[in-house]
């Protein structure tokens, strides 16, 4: 036996282990909302897609149409408060035909957007996250003389999405969109409240339509942990124009310039490694005022984040 293990004092059993031994306590586990921006800086690869369910409005609503408008989101965490990301979008559209004018199916991609999260920790309990995202106007279903059938896929993409991603479906403007998220996690409950601010410059176009547009996105967010691996949540959402923009056209159509959705619906939490995880979800989405009441809007959204 070695000398050195003869002499070496035996082990207290009561000696408390070394402070780096000690086990970190688990964060609260948070409910990812459904079309609100998660309130953490994360590295994670997300597919979205919403599967919209409409129709013609009077007298043509025996006609329907379907929508699915897909994103893809990659976001890699680049300090522990600070994750960059890239965000591309898809629609595909097939119309209900109600005359023979009616615009014909079309898939088209628009504006992708770059941004970052910045996701200071401020409280055990708090979560506070700081957006700022941009553009790149390169969309299709824009430009002086769009075609009618991928400016049709443009403006049923914008409600398949519930009217929350205005800027990527602005093909015609640069848009500039920060963004602030707060919430609350404690013992499985998940509170989170939303506010964008998104402004318009155009680059390209028609001479009809304005130089530059506002716009206001806003929501709560419920969630809550019924067992580790399940959580329900719920939200509201809201999109209001600030300004009266020609396209969509608020200026002959008021009912344009507000939206209301709520979604709910569960998901699922599979750990995949020690930082890795998949949290699959479905939810279940309808508006709350016209003109996609009018239309009979239902709308299915699969999420399919991975988190690393």
């Amino acid at each position: 036996m070695p000398a050195a293990a003869v002499d070496a004092p035996p082990a207290d059993p009561a000696a408390p282990p070394p402070a780096d031994a000690a086990a970190k306590p688990k964060p609260p586990p948070y409910s990812l909302p459904w079309q609100l921006r998660p309130a953490v800086a994360a590295s994670v690869v997300r597919s979205d897609t919403a599967f919209a369910f409409y129709h013609a409005p009077k007298p043509n609503d025996g006609k329907s149409g379907f929508t699915a408008a897909s994103m893809l989101l990659f976001s890699y965490k680049v300090m522990d408060s600070l994750a960059p990301l890239v965000r591309l979008g898809l629609v595909s559209n097939s119309p209900p035909e109600v005359s023979a004018a009616s615009p014909d199916s079309a898939t088209i991609f628009i504006n992708p957007v770059v941004g970052a999260t910045f996701a200071p920790k401020i409280h055990d309990k708090l979560k506070l996250a700081l957006f700022l995202g941009l553009t790149i106007p390169v969309g299709q279903g824009g430009g002086d003389k769009p075609d009618p059938d991928k400016a049709a896929a443009l403006s049923a993409g914008i409600f398949a999405r519930s009217a929350m991603d205005n800027a990527m479906f602005a093909v015609n403007y640069f848009t500039v969109f920060p963004g602030v998220d707060f919430a609350y996690v404690s013992d499985g409950l998940t509170l989170q409240v939303e506010a964008t601010v998104f402004q318009l410059t155009k680059t390209r176009g028609p001479d009809t339509l304005q130089d530059s547009n506002t716009n206001f996105t806003s929501g709560f967010h419920a969630g809550y942990f019924i067992i580790p691996q399940l959580s329900l949540g719920a939200e509201i959402r809201h999109q209001r124009w600030l300004s009266t923009p020609k396209a969509p056209p608020v200026n002959v159509n008021n009912n344009l310039r507000d939206t209301t959705t709520f979604a709910v619906g569960p998901r699922v939490h599979i750990k995949l490694g020690e930082k890795s995880w998949f949290r699959p979800g479905i939810a279940f989405a309808m508006p709350l005022d016209k003109p996609m009441t009018d239309a009979g809007y239902k709308i299915v959204q699969l999420d399919l984040p991975f988190a690393f």
